[in-house]
């Protein structure tokens, strides 16, 4: 997907039908000039829906889609007809978006699987006919419910990919590469920093025909979570992700600072992070002979599984899949 093409964050207006009104008709015919009532009630207003759809990977269609009105209820009518409904709008998007009041950042719902519908905006109620405030001591009312108004608002809508494994690293640590190596995907790989400025996802192939998903997400930068770099846009999409595969050159200066750099901006993003589960891979390891290899096993994190890959030579892929398949089903 191009990056041009990938849209992760929009902001929209919408607005729910308002209720049709109830209507105050009396029963005439040319039998009986004063028939008791029978106006109908006023049609329900229409609904915004967001509903997710497997298909789409992005927002994008809605980047110059606004506003959204739905419609609104008919009025009630003689002999107790109940209004049309409103007509419903149904906003399709991609599984993984979150629905935020735009005024107060609330969150209010998640889209997360294939055909799932939810509210948006609700409709306004029709108003009742005059037929319900009829009594035994009030026999002809002559006033009906208006239908209750339209709701509408700002909203934000948000896409946090769904991945099995998220690659977390700073820029030019070997992410696109490895992505590239493993599965199908083909991000853009160049030698400077944010070359990938949007999530690629890529699936990849395991024993028995299983597989998973991985997603390669522009490279940390210390103080991504005040919003450097490319700060939140990055952060919020390994929400997701059941497992955080840590990569590190292996001519890093200093391996164990940049794995605690990127820890803590992952901490001051959101603590919760830190409970998936980790993995460290030291990249470029092509670069190591036996003897360097070794004078760096020390000082490795001692907390979680480390494994030399280099995804241009080809070695220690495999052993990262099977570290990567435990991290996810474990």
């Amino acid at each position: 997907m191009a990056e041009t093409n990938f849209v992760d964050y929009v902001k929209i207006f919408g607005r729910s039908g308002k209720g049709g009104a109830g209507s105050t008709h009396l029963h005439r015919d040319k039998l009986n000039s004063k028939g008791g009532p029978d106006g109908g009630d006023g049609g329900r207003g229409g609904n915004v829906y967001l509903r997710g759809d497997a298909q789409l990977w992005t927002l994008l269609h809605l980047k110059f889609r606004k506003h959204i009105f739905a419609g609104d209820g008919g009025v009630g009518s003689a002999n107790n007809k109940t209004g049309a409904d409103g007509e419903d709008v149904t906003i399709e998007v991609p599984l993984g978006t979150v629905a935020r009041d735009a005024e107060t950042n609330e969150m209010l719902f998640e889209i997360t699987s294939d055909g799932e519908r939810k509210i948006l905006v609700k409709g306004g109620r029709g108003g009742l006919g005059n037929t319900h405030f009829k009594s035994a001591t009030f026999q002809t009312p002559r006033f009906a419910q208006p239908g209750e108004p339209s709701v509408e608002g700002w909203f934000i809508l948000e896409l946090k990919v769904l991945a099995d494994v998220g690659l977390v690293g700073f820029p030019n640590a070997g992410k696109s590469t490895l992505l590239s190596v493993v599965s199908a995907a083909k991000p853009r790989i160049d030698n400077y920093p944010f070359t990938t400025l949007t999530p690629n996802l890529g699936i990849v192939s395991y024993r028995d025909d299983r597989s998973f998903v991985m997603a390669d997400i522009p490279g940390i930068i210390e103080g991504a979570a005040e919003g450097k770099g490319l700060g939140h846009r990055f952060l919020r999409h390994i929400e997701r992700n059941s497992a955080l595969l840590f990569m590190i050159p292996a001519d890093a200066r200093d391996i164990k600072q940049e794995y605690q750099i990127l820890i803590e901006e992952l901490r001051k993003y959101n603590p919760e992070l830190l409970d998936k589960n980790r993995v460290m891979a030291i990249t470029k390891s092509d670069l190591l002979d036996e003897e360097l290899t070794d004078a760096i096993r020390p000082l490795l994190p001692d907390d979680l599984p480390v494994v030399f890959i280099s995804s241009i030579a080809g070695t220690g892929i495999t052993a990262l899949k099977d570290i990567l398949w435990r991290a996810i089903t474990g």
